[in-house]
């Protein structure tokens, strides 16, 4: 599995609006030159714990990839730090050093919209440190026109062109750039499932832990943006070591976004399209082999490097009134080639609702709730069926059904920095089979957040 254990930089919002959830207000445009001079440099840091359990629910049968059906007490652990320094002429250089541990249901097998974003699919449950983003941040200026920025995590504040063609290179995850939507981006005070925190059906290009090499453009303008990325795929699937050979096996994708503001009220709309080359496998040659040897279907018997396999994903986000808001996201992969990178999905729908805690006085608390119906291709289906297994579901057999997730989560800022959230989720035919489940899961996540302002009031 992969997956961003660290969110984009909206994770430290909750004292610059009403609620972490809400749609960030525009920059504001300013006339003059292109100087950045506001912030030289700045330090944030974030901690996140997740507690999950899950009690015992009905299983016909059950296969060496599945959720385990007695109930199941697990906890995650991430810390990180964010440090963003500004360098000359536009250029900003970021570096974020993580440590992360824990160990999902079941070794984080069994549901393909696994249910906790904060945990990767490694092979230890003991913390251990990484590097998460080293990355360098380059603004070519269009025009003389400026934005205010505001100080946050891989953020410094100042003035960048209000228009401007960016570049990034380095390390880091590409939903960082990629996916957003302004109500479920951030498993650390927004949604937690893996297929809604993000589009499960784009197989974004990652390691293990969701992080990748790369470069990313982007042109911005006012009301719209379009970007692009290059990144390394890895060698196997949810696989830690990269594939080198970037021009026969690397991911790429491209976004358009508008971004509009009906009566006053942000919202966004978001159109991707990918292409990923990989040394993957093809669930069609994999049953076709079977059917020739007598044996079970095995992918990874199939794979070969530059394999193709695209796909589509569409996101919505509208505030319909102040601390109200909708989304949704579509997402579709072509399901005939292995699931390498992120989650076993060829199909998506997300649909839910957000509404800040203003009505009841508390307006940095934020209650959610929303539904995913994830799919598979017939092939893929039929791979599972026939007892093949993909590198996180597999029960030796399969009835399919749509995988459907009902999420409800509560965030409730306790104090300066330091939130808490109870989350509660309904997975139906889990893994996609009709054979299996329902089940109830319930976490309990606690999350606190620091800036260097944070450290240098308290010294």
């Amino acid at each position: 599995m992969t997956l961003c254990t660290a969110s984009v930089c909206a994770a430290f919002d909750e004292d610059s609006q009403e609620a972490p959830s809400s749609p960030a207000p525009a920059p504001q445009p300013s006339s003059g030159t292109n100087v950045i001079d506001s912030e030289r440099w700045n330090l944030y840091y974030q901690a996140t714990s997740i507690g999950d359990y899950h009690g015992a629910f009905p299983a016909a049968y059950s296969g060496p990839f599945s959720l385990q059906n007695t109930s199941e007490r697990d906890v995650s652990l991430t810390t990180t730090l964010y440090f963003g320094l500004r360098l000359p002429h536009n250029t900003q250089f970021y570096f974020d050093p993580e440590i992360a541990g824990g160990r999902g249901f079941s070794h984080v097998d069994g549901i393909a919209n696994a249910t906790n974003g904060e945990l990767p699919r490694v092979a230890t449950a003991t913390p251990k440190p990484y590097i998460a983003r080293l990355f360098l941040q380059h603004d070519f200026a269009i025009g003389k026109e400026n934005e205010m920025i505001v100080s946050d995590a891989n953020q410094l504040e100042g003035t960048r062109p209000a228009t401007r063609y960016t570049v990034y290179i380095g390390r880091f995850t590409l939903t960082d750039f990629f996916d957003n939507n302004a109500y479920t981006h951030d498993p650390r005070s927004q949604f937690m499932g893996w297929g809604v925190m993000y589009n499960g059906a784009w197989d974004y290009p990652a390691d293990v832990r969701g992080y990748t090499w790369g470069w990313v453009h982007e042109f911005h303008a006012k009301n719209w943006s379009l970007r692009y990325a290059s990144a390394f795929m890895p060698k196997v699937a949810n696989g830690s070591q990269f594939d080198r050979r970037i021009l026969a096996n690397r991911g790429d994708v491209v976004e358009a976004e508008r971004d509009f503001a009906p009566g006053g009220h942000a919202g966004a709309i978001r159109v991707l399209a990918y292409q990923n080359h990989a040394a993957a496998g093809n669930y069609a040659q994999a049953l076709a082999l079977a059917a020739r040897t007598g044996t079970r279907p095995d992918i990874e018997a199939t794979r070969k490097s530059g394999t193709l396999k695209y796909g589509f994903g569409l996101s919505v986000d509208q505030e319909i009134t102040k601390g109200f808001g909708v989304f949704g996201r579509l997402g579709w992969n072509d399901g005939k080639t292995e699931s390498f990178a992120f989650t076993a999905i060829d199909r998506l729908a997300t649909a839910g609702v957000s509404f800040q805690g203003t009505r009841w006085h508390r307006p940095a608390d934020v209650v959610a709730t929303e539904v995913t119906v994830a799919g598979i291709s017939g092939v893929h289906a039929t791979y599972l069926a026939q007892g093949g297994y993909d590198f996180l579901i597999g029960d030796g057999a399969l009835r399919y059904a749509p995988e459907t997730i009902w999420e409800t989560y509560y965030n409730a800022r306790l104090f300066h920095g330091f939130s808490a959230s109870l989350d509660a989720q309904h997975v139906s035919n889990p893994a996609y089979n009709r054979d299996r489940g329902p089940v109830w899961i319930y976490s309990l996540r606690l999350h606190l957040e620091l800036s260097k302002d944070d450290f240098i009031r308290k010294h």
